[in-house]
């Protein structure tokens, strides 16, 4: 290997010595270097982990909202009034695409529910359990009862947790449904007015679902709302949630009717976009962390330069180019960052890994807990480790810890050997 690399290894893990003035210059060179190491581990950690808890958070967030709401989205355009008169076509052609897994038609509209002087408006869901339960996941978030309690004809209602609460209803009680559409009679228009059974509640942690939607059978919503055959769309999951973008694009050209298609990107991407601008923002934020790291390394190197001025000297007279001498302070300042960043990914890889026994252990020996069950949704915190965020953490921290090294490298490099030995 080139000397440079050996002299800025000696250089990064030399010993204390006394110096003319009575300190300890090595050491205390040594003592800043150590500082150094450790804030940007402690940094990288930080983003790692942190990142880490923010993936978990949207992951979880995600497979809540696709537990309701579907990947993509069939519905009829404002032209046919919003709705689709042949949905078994639609949903065969929309079927075809080898990426769609499971397809389920759907009827939504707006209702209101009294029970008990309580009075909540409410988006109404018809269903068909058997095939809504293949395109969602309602049945492993009830709390009580089950989804394929909803029988034609028979006029059950799944609730969701939020909106039982408020209208202070349990299964088997009845309420009464009425839709905007009104009854024209000599005398008025009338709401109509249907009572259904509570036959089960959902909860699955979304307080826009929770407080906001029934569900109901979809022949028992085409008979409220007058529909006939005809339905608000077909609801379809595939394979790849990320690929649902892509998959809506081509069933415009595989569905042969006046259409509306969208993914769950759309539907809910003011959300998404909040939480992935958040995550950016934390990045710089703990970044920060690995700046003033970075600025230690260089308080300690130019302090290096300053006490190493007789050997840069020497080492000039010998015939090193200045460009050996930056290497050899550059060196120096790139072995601190690389053990740093190497503790920093060792540590925070293995806090994010097992952050679901770390956590709860501090949480007993505080004797608190940090997300109360009845206050937040997610009372655990979820950690979605993904690789890409380890190495750009990796590669930015290391770009930052290079940069530190240029100025005191060059202010070696420039060094008059004349000057620095006149007095030695």
């Amino acid at each position: 290997m080139k000397y440079e690399f050996w002299i800025g290894l000696r250089y990064t893990r030399a010993k204390k010595r006394r110096g003319e003035t009575g300190i300890r210059s090595d050491g205390f060179i040594s003592f800043i270097s150590l500082i150094s190491t450790l804030g940007i581990g402690l940094g990288v950690a930080a983003l790692i982990v942190v990142l880490s808890v923010m993936n978990g958070f949207q992951k979880e967030l995600r497979t809540r909202i696709l537990g309701v709401a579907s990947h993509i989205q069939v519905t009829g355009s404002p032209r046919s009034g919003g709705e689709i008169e042949d949905w078994q076509r639609v949903l065969r052609e929309a079927a075809r695409h080898p990426l769609v897994r499971e397809a389920a038609p759907f009827v939504q509209e707006q209702g209101m529910l009294s029970f008990d002087q309580e009075v909540r408006g409410v988006m109404v869901r018809g269903v068909l359990p058997d095939a809504e339960e293949r395109v969602a996941d309602f049945e492993k978030h009830m709390k009580a009862g089950r989804l394929a309690a909803l029988q034609p004809g028979r006029f059950g209602i799944v609730l969701g947790a939020e909106l039982a609460y408020a209208l202070h209803a349990q299964v088997g009680d009845k309420i009464t449904l009425i839709a905007p559409q009104g009854m024209v009679t000599a005398a008025a228009v009338l709401p109509r007015l249907k009572q259904f059974t509570v036959v089960g509640i959902f909860e699955v942690g979304m307080f826009e679902f929770d407080s906001g939607l029934a569900l109901i059978h979809m022949q028992d919503a085409q008979l409220l709302y007058r529909l006939g055959e005809r339905v608000s769309g077909v609801r379809l999951k595939v394979d790849d949630l990320f690929t649902a973008p892509r998959v809506a694009r081509e069933l415009l050209g595989l569905v042969d009717a006046d259409v509306f298609v969208t993914d769950w990107t759309r539907s809910h991407a003011n959300f998404f976009r909040a939480v992935a601008i958040e995550k950016n923002m934390m990045f710089l934020i703990l970044l920060l962390i690995v700046a003033v790291a970075a600025f230690n390394i260089v308080s300690a190197l130019v302090m290096a330069v300053n006490d190493k001025q007789a050997d840069i000297a020497i080492l000039r007279t010998l015939g090193a180019a200045p460009g050996s001498i930056m290497q050899i302070f550059i060196v120096q300042g790139a072995l601190i960052g690389v053990l740093g960043l190497l503790l920093g990914v060792a540590g925070g890889v293995a806090l994010a890994l097992n952050i679901d026994v770390v956590v709860p252990a501090i949480e007993r020996v505080l004797g608190t807990q940090f997300l109360a069950k009845d206050v937040y949704y997610i009372s655990e915190l979820p950690s979605d480790l993904q690789w890409r965020d380890v190495g750009i953490i990796s590669g930015v921290s290391f770009l930052l810890t290079l940069l530190a090294t240029l100025y005191p490298s060059w202010r070696a490099a420039r060094i008059n050997p004349a000057e620095a030995l006149r007095y030695e």
